[in-house]
């Protein structure tokens, strides 16, 4: 059965195909939020009663087995983008995006790398999870600008490798659980995202959701 380098289906599948991989999808979730995202496969594969092959054969790569799972937080995030979009405090919005950003990386140790790692390569299966998360943050980021928070050389690409290394160093420092709160807010201050006495200034945030 044909897949999608990315780990999706590129057409209707039979049922029992689609019963295997809806089971390893499962099993990856759960491995990877137990282990991070270099789990073994062979026991993704052995836990949802299948073989490696049957796995490699929905999900040829490590990535593309990660874009499948982090597809469920992508479009959480495309719709809290949406719902940002209109806000009255570009800025703000922006900040509160971002930071949602870090607590869907975190919730897989190694995703927030791997994601990094593959933000400008278009090849990579990662791409279906970093190509829409730069055009929703472009729309804030276009706005922000638009307002005078955000400095105009600011790009979307580097505010997301920002964060994906924010969430990074909060993984690697689990006992300083504002680590990631301290981190965005300094990045906030580097993009000069403040207006007039009044206007669009950038709160602390709260990633971990706290």
């Amino acid at each position: 059965m044909a897949t999608s380098t990315a780990g999706t289906p590129a057409r209707p599948m039979r049922a029992d195909a689609r019963r295997n991989y809806d089971r390893l999808l499962a099993e990856a979730r759960t491995a990877f939020a137990e282990h991070g995202t270099t789990a073994s496969l062979e026991d993704v594969a052995r836990s949802a009663g299948l073989g490696i092959g049957t796995l490699y054969r929905h999900f040829p790569t490590r990535h593309a087995l990660m874009s499948a799972v982090f597809q469920e937080a992508v479009a959480d995030l495309i719709a809290r983008s949406r719902e940002l979009a209109g806000a009255e405090r570009p800025c703000e919005a922006l900040v509160e995006w971002l930071g949602t950003i870090i607590t869907h990386a975190g919730e897989y140790r190694g995703l927030a790398q791997a994601l990094m790692s593959t933000c400008r390569d278009d090849t990579s299966a990662l791409s279906r999870c970093n190509v829409p998360m730069r055009e929703a943050g472009s729309v804030l980021l276009a706005r922000a600008q638009a307002g005078g928070a955000v400095r105009a050389e600011v790009s979307i690409d580097d505010l997301i490798q920002l964060t994906n290394a924010i969430a990074l160093a909060a993984e690697q420092s689990p006992d300083d659980p504002e680590l990631a709160d301290r981190l965005l807010t300094l990045t906030v201050r580097g993009l000069s995202c403040s207006g007039p006495s009044g206007g669009d200034t950038a709160p602390r945030t709260s990633p971990s959701g706290d």
